[in-house]
């Protein structure tokens, strides 16, 4: 059998306050912990900063592709005056009614 040795505490009243129970050679527990907190948190921060990047990068093309349309519409428009501004010559020169 192990060596025990035990500890007894007691209060002016003769009451056991701590009883303490060593047996054998303590044994020492030596817990490792990984680095898997530290690889999750740098694969979050690298989502995150994707994300990130994916929300600007969508934005701009938003930017873009409404710059492109209004362009457009602009070019429509110009196309229309000048087409209004060639009736309205040919009406004149029909009508011989020169501004």
């Amino acid at each position: 059998m192990s060596e025990e040795r035990i500890t007894e505490r007691t209060d002016a009243t003769g009451n056991v306050t701590e009883r303490v129970i060593e047996r054998g050679n303590p044994s020492t527990v030596v817990e490792r912990r990984g680095s898997g907190g530290l690889v999750i948190a740098f694969i979050l921060l690298i989502a995150v900063a994707l994300v990130g990047f994916y929300l600007v990068s969508m934005n701009n093309q938003e930017t873009r592709q409404t710059d492109a349309i209004s362009r457009a519409a602009d070019s429509v428009g110009e196309g229309a005056r000048k087409a209004g501004d060639a009736a309205d010559r040919a009406a004149d020169k029909y009508t011989g009614d020169n501004k």
